[in-house]
């Protein structure tokens, strides 16, 4: 029970303070889930968040269901979708309350406009936390920029996108892998000829040693006989 309340708390505080959505969140999240609490490492962190990109629902929630499924099975996971929207229930619930008053109030639109500012820079954040999981090869760069094209440029739809890259990305893993078992197999091939070279190498010389050792036997058995006829 204690690991359920420690689940529930720990993303209760990340919902509470996260403004501008999952990606916001990443920084946050990392620090609590990875460094504080060790429940996964970085690269777990990054496979949750681009699984999620694929999954219907708020990014944010999916990954605290993930992080919950492997910290603590089915309860871990609704103890850590519990926590991330709570706050947001409860702080939606107040300004609906007081709506007419929030949205005229000069202090909260400077407060806005501020949090806005620290969106942008945690989005960055992710961002740059992405691009270092992500892209690797030259292969990534000319899907990420061909994707940020027609993510920015057309009407194209973001779910179509991600289809896409998820094709793109088992296609390249498939043709890696069979270059890999093409070049394995051509390496055992050469090492197999090698060693049949040397064995009928080594084959032959031993019949030259034979047929050597053969001929100097009948020599001297020659010589021996005509020495014999002689006396």
């Amino acid at each position: 029970m204690k690991e359920l309340l420690t689940i529930f708390w720990t993303f209760f505080k990340m919902g509470a303070v996260t403004f501008g959505g999952g990606y916001a969140m990443l920084p946050i999240l990392k620090r609590e889930v990875v460094q504080s609490h060790k429940w996964v490492d970085d690269e777990t962190i990054m496979d949750y968040y681009a699984l999620s990109q694929g999954l219907p629902g708020i990014i944010a929630v999916n990954v605290a269901v993930f992080i919950g499924y492997r910290h603590k099975k089915e309860v871990g996971s609704f103890a850590a979708a519990l926590g991330v929207v709570t706050p947001s229930i409860i702080i939606i619930s107040i300004i609906a309350m007081f709506l007419s008053n929030f949205k005229d109030n000069v202090y909260v639109r400077h407060a806005l406009a501020g949090i806005s500012v620290c969106v942008a820079a945690l989005i960055l954040d992710a961002v740059l936390s992405l691009w270092k999981k992500g892209v690797k090869d030259i292969f990534g760069i000319i899907v990420c920029a061909a994707i940020f094209a027609l993510s920015a440029f057309t009407d194209v739809s973001p779910i179509l996108l991600v289809i896409a890259c998820a094709i793109l990305g088992i296609a390249k893993k498939t043709l890696d892998a069979k270059k890999s078992a093409g070049g394995s197999s051509s390496g055992n091939s050469a090492a197999d000829s090698s060693s049949t070279g040397i064995s009928t190498s080594g084959s032959s010389a031993s019949s030259n040693a034979a047929s050597g050792s053969s001929s100097g036997n009948s020599a001297a058995d020659s010589s021996s006989s005509r020495k014999e006829a002689g006396k």
